[in-house]
């Protein structure tokens, strides 16, 4: 079973998983600023919102309270196959199993975040994610780094980018949808994000871990993008957002995409809508793929989620 490869200085080496405690350096202090670490938090569903109906009045309206309240929701009947998603779940499932010499070929620089690797470290007081990440830059295609990207599966590039073009489609739709609801002109995101869209990529994969009540695989945070959507694991949960002053679970929906609003959406645009803030834990033995606040496991199946930074280029 693959392991957490450590930050660049550590790289070649995996920390195995055989009952110790992982190294203090992953270890949250409980004096953060969103509470400490929970293990069993409830589950409450975020909004979900039909993108096939996003036409409709009602639709709208679910639409503006879900971004005025929760900043965030689950779109379903989005329109990309279920099968396209899973080969996109596949690929990083493969990529993450194959051995750390294999993945070393992504490796990232020291300097830049892009590619195959983990933490930056900026400091030695830095906690650290339970989490090793594979983060591409997708749109402008000549921006693309392509030597960071997989040639194992080789089936990689081609599953990334059709899944890619299919979510613009769908990004277009919602950002219609988003400033119809808001009761903007209906262009006013596209003018921005269509042509001169940023996108990146983002895999998650998050391995079992000793100490649940000490680690997060993704620290409390707020995504800087415009907008961030998210492709979750089809059968563990371990996205968490904070809302009403307490951490929450958010349920799986197959095949549902997460949407949710960025930093960016208010400071450009000066569109006031409620900040999901997020984490992830490692629950008792999985991967993952990613987004909020997150759980690692301890002794169940590794779980991938795949993640999309849209941004703007201006």
């Amino acid at each position: 079973m693959a392991g957490l490869v450590l930050p660049l200085e550590g790289v070649s080496q995996e920390i195995a998983i055989n009952g110790d405690n992982p190294p203090q350096k992953f270890f949250v202090k409980q004096s953060t600023a969103f509470g400490s670490v929970d293990i069993s938090p409830p589950t409450i569903p975020i909004p979900v919102i039909d993108v096939g109906m996003l036409s409709s009045k009602s639709e709208l309206e679910k639409l503006r309270s879900a971004l005025t309240t929760w900043g965030c929701f689950q779109a379903i009947d989005h329109g990309i196959p279920s099968s396209l998603l899973d080969m996109v779940s596949e690929v990083g499932k493969e990529f993450f199993s194959l051995p750390v010499e294999e993945k070393r070929k992504c490796l990232r620089s020291a300097c830049d975040g892009e590619g195959f690797g983990s933490d930056v470290v900026v400091s030695q007081e830095q906690v650290l994610d339970w989490c090793n990440r594979l983060f591409l830059m997708v749109f402008p295609e000549d921006q693309r780094i392509l030597k960071l990207w997989p040639e194992n599966p080789n089936y990689f590039g081609e599953t990334l980018i059709e899944y890619t073009m299919k979510l613009r489609s769908v990004m277009d739709a919602v950002f219609v949808a988003i400033a119809k609801s808001l009761r903007l002109e209906e262009d006013v995101f596209l003018k921005h994000f269509r042509e001169k869209a940023v996108m990146q990529a983002r895999f998650n994969f998050y391995p079992p871990c000793p100490r649940t009540d000490k680690v997060l695989g993704l620290k409390p945070h707020s995504d800087k993008s415009c907008i961030t959507v998210l492709l979750q694991d089809k059968e563990v949960e371990g996205l968490q957002v904070f809302k009403n002053n307490q951490w929450s679970r958010v349920p799986t929906i197959p095949h549902a995409l997460i949407f949710n609003l960025g930093d960016q959406m208010e400071v450009r645009f000066q569109v006031h809508v409620a900040k999901a803030h997020k984490k992830c834990y490692p629950e008792e033995n999985f991967l993952w793929s990613q987004v909020t606040n997150c759980l690692v496991k301890k002794i169940r199946k590794k779980i991938f989620l795949a993640k999309f930074h849209i941004l703007n280029a201006c």
